[in-house]
């Protein structure tokens, strides 16, 4: 494995360094739906996945007790490479102040990783949460299903993050329902972070849930008027990923003027809203 503590430190040296204007945000891939998000000054870890599973084609650039600089981490669901048992509570650690939001099913595991509880933040679907520059609504996912209940909610969201004049969603992990297109026109994106490795049937019999496909993903990002498409979830394991040369092929054949950008992983990239 490749010396994640060197790359992690070289990660955050750019996070501190690099220039953010306003009306920019600055974007850093993890892998899979991992990924840091900064402006005005603050600091978003989403769906950190920093375990060093073996079943990873790609090591995790930091280690837990290198995240230092979390101002808020949001997770959108109870799998492991989105809500990591092992990366959580180290993060939470190094980074003392932060929040944790997360769905209201996985409060109690949080909970019982040692994380205190006045320190995760269950949202209500819908509803906008502020912490301090930043505010925060979570959007419903359908991982295949919504799995709405009455007493535990939905327990697969995205999340829309508004932060420094930008608007970003990030999915992650879902398929398409109806409403989810009139859902995220009211925000109004800039920049969408999508799951392209799709679902089919031989997945599904060996129980991995699905997400949208690659063409899904693109006319998405079309029809809510994002400025900029980026795919993400895949590459990570071999049984579950989608070649990205298939979102840009589609994108290009289909929605020649739309914006995308393919991130290498660890890569810093800010997004300036025209």
């Amino acid at each position: 494995m490749k010396d994640v503590t060197g790359i992690g430190r070289a990660l955050l040296a750019d996070i501190q360094q690099r220039r953010i204007p306003e009306n920019a945000l600055g974007l850093w891939w993890l892998g899979q739906a991992s990924f840091i998000v900064r402006g005005g000054g603050f600091t978003v870890y989403v769906d950190p996945y920093l375990n060093p599973s073996p079943k990873r084609l790609v090591p995790p650039p930091l280690l837990p007790e290198q995240v230092t600089n979390a101002d808020l981490v949001v997770c959108t669901h109870d799998h492991s490479d989105h809500i990591d048992p092992t990366a959580l509570p180290g993060i939470a650690a190094a980074s003392p102040h932060a929040k944790i939001l997360v769905p209201g099913v996985a409060r109690d595991k949080l909970v019982g990783l040692g994380i205190p509880a006045q320190r995760i933040v269950v949202p209500s679907v819908d509803e906008p949460i502020s912490f301090g520059p930043l505010t925060v609504t979570a959007i419903p996912a359908a991982h295949e299903e919504l799995d709405y209940s009455p007493d535990c909610g939905y327990p697969y969201v995205g999340y829309v993050l508004k932060l420094n004049g930008v608007t970003l969603y990030h999915a992650g992990d879902s398929t398409m329902y109806e409403g989810l297109i009139e859902r995220l026109k009211g925000h109004r994106p800039d920049v969408v972070l999508l799951p392209i490795n799709g679902h089919d049937w031989k997945r599904t019999h060996q129980g991995i849930i699905g997400n949208m496909t690659y063409r899904e993903a693109a006319d998405l990002a079309v029809e809510v008027g994002a400025d900029l498409a980026i795919p993400m979830h895949y590459g990570m394991f071999p049984h579950n990923t989608e070649p990205p040369g298939h979102f840009v092929d589609y994108i290009l054949d289909c929605y020649p003027t739309q914006k995308i950008k393919v991130m290498a992983r660890y890569e810093g990239f800010v997004y300036l809203k025209g």
